[in-house]
């Protein structure tokens, strides 16, 4: 008998009451399993909406210090703190204050790279506008080694119609055994295990001598 005075239902065992049971816990569970799913994308966006708004506090600091201290003129000294996202260089200067701590995103005229962070750089400013730095180039540093002056004078141009490799000493095209070498004295030098000239009009080879074997 129930405690309420009515006999069980007929057909219903121990077996389907444990179901039963067994059933209303499994749903409770998923129910605290997608609260708790549910908390966590919640203080994902709390996090996220947080880091927007520092953010926006931190441009909106620096706009208002630039148009409080008015335009910079001239070439200003600053240095690369890091790179954005999109790969720009992030730049400090005294002259910015403290509102460019951790850097302003800048243009540059020569390209930049990872190994160039920490290393001081000339800036100017578009317009005289403080939250616009254009990188204009790399300051040199006494006893920099010559191999880095040698790689900055290594250069590759092209105008659409034309393909210039310059280098201080030489030039060397290779692929395998074959190679071919272009010296600052002026020699060319082709290597190579076979090698065919072919021509659909004259081939001709004039020097001062010429030596065969």
């Amino acid at each position: 008998m129930r405690d309420d005075g009515r006999a069980p239902a007929a057909g219903t065992s121990g077996e389907d009451i444990l179901i039963e049971e067994g059933e209303g816990e499994a749903a409770a569970a998923c129910g605290e399993g997608a609260d708790e799913r549910e908390g966590d994308a919640e203080a994902i966006e709390g996090v996220e909406g947080l880091l927007e708004l520092v953010v926006a506090a931190h441009e909106e600091r620096v706009r208002a210090e630039a148009e409080k201290a008015g335009p910079i003129d001239g070439v200003v000294v600053g240095r690369i703190v890091g790179f954005g996202e999109n790969g720009e260089p992030l730049v400090e200067a005294a002259v910015l204050g403290e509102g460019a701590r951790g850097g302003i995103p800048a243009r540059a005229m020569t390209a930049l790279g990872p190994e160039d962070e920490g290393r001081e750089v000339a800036l100017l400013f578009e317009g005289g506008r403080r939250d616009r730095p254009v990188v204009m180039g790399r300051m040199h540093v006494a006893g920099e080694s010559a191999s880095a002056v040698e790689r900055a004078e290594s250069t590759a141009t092209a105008d659409g119609e034309r393909l210039v490799f310059t280098a201080e000493k030489e030039i060397v095209l290779q692929c395998g055994k074959a190679s071919i070498t272009l010296t600052r004295a002026g020699k060319i030098l082709i290597r190579g295990a076979y090698l065919l000239t072919r021509s659909s009009g004259v081939n001709r080879i004039q020097g001062g001598s010429v030596q065969i074997n």
